[in-house]
C-alpha cells in the first residue's frame, strides 16, 4: 500500500521530474514550451494529483524524445493549487498559479486542474492571458457555459477545456442509473459547500426529482468538521433507500467511515470525488465497500485495447503504480497539446500561447480514450458516464484505483 510518506516521496519525485525538460548544451537550440501542470498535490487528494501529474510528465517526456515538434522541447512545471491550512484544494492559490503561468512568456499551455472551485478561480485570469487550460478531472459546467462567459472567459475565447464530460451529464446520468437500475425509490443528499460539489449535488437532485425518487432532504457538510454522525443519525431516521454524496475526499473519506457505522445497509453513491487512492487509504475497508461512484469519462484503466495495455505497462514500470482513468484524460489533455504545437509547427507558424489555443478549437486528436475534439465551448464532444463499485480485491495495493473500483456499465444518458 503507498504510505504517506511514500506519496509524498512520489509527489517529490513527479516536482523533481520537471527538471528533465531543461535543455541540455547540444539542444540549446530547441525552443522551450513551457506547460504548467496544476493539481492538488497538497492534503485530501494528493495520491490522485500525482497519478495525474505522472501521466503528464510522461506524456511529453516521450514527445521529447521522440521530437515531436522539431525545433522545440517541452518544459513542464508543477503548480500545487492546495494548501496546508485547507486541507485540500484552495481557490486562492489557484488563482495565485494562474497569474505565475500567465506572467511566463515561456508558457503556452497548461493542464489542470482537478477541482472545479480552482477551475473558477483560474479560468477569467487564464482568459485574459489567453493561455489555454485543459482538465483532466474538473467537471462543473459553468465554466465553460456560455451563459457565464462573462465571468470565466471575458476575453471571449474558449480557455478552459476538458478530457472528462460535465456534471450537466455526470449527476443527472448516476440519478438515472440509481432509479433505473439499482431500483432506488427514496435517497438523502449530502454536499461538502464547493464547487463542484454543490454543482454534482444540485443536477443530481433535480433529475432523481424528474425520475420520481423521494428526495428526503439534503445538508451541508463542513470539509473541516471531524464529526457528521448529528446529519447520519437524521438520514438513518427517515430511512431512505440511498445515500448521494456531492464532494471532494476531504469530508468524502470522513463520511465513508462514519456512514458504515450508522448506517451501514444504505446505499452509498457519489460522482468522481469519491474515486481516488486517497478515499481508499483513508477510510479504507469495510468502511468504503460497496460504494458506487461515477466518472465522466468512458472507463479505458484496464482495457484490452493493445494501446492501453502498452500504455499501462510503461506507466507501471516508470512509476510503480497503476493509471486510473483520470490518468489517461490526462495524458490525453498532453497528447492534445502536442498535436497542436506539431500542426502548428507543421504549418511553418511559430508555437505560441494563442496559435496553441486557436487550434486546440478544430483540431481531433487521436487518444487513448478514442478521438478527442471540443465544442465551441472548450467541452469534450463524448458525454460518457462511467458507474463503479467498490469491492474489495486483495490481490492488489487496497488504495488502489485501477483495480479497487469495478466497472459496472454506462450510466444511463437523459
Amino acid at each position: 500500500m503507498l504510505t504517506r510518506r511514500s506519496t509524498f516521496k512520489a509527489a517529490a519525485g513527479v516536482a523533481a521530474a520537471a527538471a528533465l525538460g531543461a535543455p541540455h548544451a547540444a539542444e540549446a537550440a530547441d525552443k522551450i514550451l513551457k506547460i504548467g501542470n496544476d493539481n492538488s498535490f497538497t492534503g485530501a487528494d494528493s495520491q490522485g494529483a500525482v497519478r495525474i501529474a505522472n501521466a503528464v510528465h510522461m506524456a511529453f517526456e516521450e514527445a521529447n524524445a521522440g521530437k515531436a515538434v522539431p525545433g522545440y522541447k517541452f518544459v513542464v512545471e508543477n503548480f500545487d493549487d492546495a494548501t496546508a491550512t485547507a486541507g485540500q484544494y484552495d481557490p486562492a492559490q489557484g488563482a495565485i498559479n494562474a497569474r505565475k503561468m500567465v506572467s511566463d512568456k515561456l508558457m503556452v499551455a497548461a493542464i489542470g486542474p482537478s477541482m472545479s472551485g480552482v477551475g473558477k478561480a483560474m479560468s477569467p485570469i487564464l482568459s485574459m492571458g489567453d493561455l489555454a487550460i485543459i482538465t483532466p478531472a474538473s467537471t462543473n459546467p459553468d465554466i465553460t457555459d456560455p451563459k457565464f462567459a462573462r465571468q470565466y472567459r471575458p476575453k471571449g475565447k474558449a480557455i478552459y477545456f476538458r478530457t472528462v464530460t460535465t456534471d450537466a451529464y455526470q449527476g443527472p446520468n448516476m440519478a438515472n442509473y440509481m432509479v433505473d437500475v439499482l431500483k432506488v425509490k427514496s435517497i438523502y443528499i449530502l454536499d461538502d459547500s464547493g464547487a463542484y460539489g454543490v454543482g454534482m449535488a444540485d443536477a443530481f437532485e433535480a433529475q432523481a426529482k424528474k425520475k420520481g425518487c423521494n428526495v428526503l432532504g439534503r445538508d451541508r457538510l463542513d470539509p473541516k468538521a471531524a464529526d457528521y454522525s448529528a446529519a447520519l443519525t437524521k438520514i438513518k431516521q427517515l430511512n431512505p433507500d440511498a445515500l448521494y454524496y456531492g464532494g471532494v475526499g476531504q469530508a468524502g473519506t470522513k463520511l465513508a467511515k462514519q456512514a458504515y457505522d450508522i448506517i451501514p445497509k444504505v446505499i452509498k453513491a457519489g460522482g468522481d470525488g469519491m474515486v481516488s487512492a486517497d478515499v481508499l487509504q483513508g477510510a479504507g475497508f469495510p468502511a468504503v465497500e460497496g460504494w458506487y461512484a461515477t466518472q465522466a469519462s468512458p472507463h479505458i484503466a484496464g482495457s484490452h485495447d493493445p494501446k492501453v495495455v502498452e500504455f499501462t505497462k510503461r506507466y507501471h514500470d516508470k512509476y510503480n503504480m497503476y493509471p486510473d482513468d483520470y490518468s489517461i484524460t490526462a495524458y490525453d489533455a498532453a497528447l492534445a497539446i502536442i498535436a497542436s504545437a506539431k500542426r502548428i509547427n507543421a504549418e511553418g507558424r511559430p508555437v505560441t500561447r494563442s496559435a496553441i489555443r486557436d487550434m486546440l478549437e478544430k483540431i481531433e486528436v487521436p487518444t487513448l480514450q478514442g478521438l478527442v475534439s471540443f465544442d465551441a465551448n472548450g467541452d469534450i464532444k463524448d458525454h460518457t458516464v462511467s458507474v463503479f463499485q467498490i469491492q474489495k480485491d486483495g490481490n492488489f495495493e487496497l488504495n488502489d484505483p485501477a483495480h479497487q473500483y469495478v466497472y459496472k456499465g454506462v450510466a444511463p444518458q437523459s
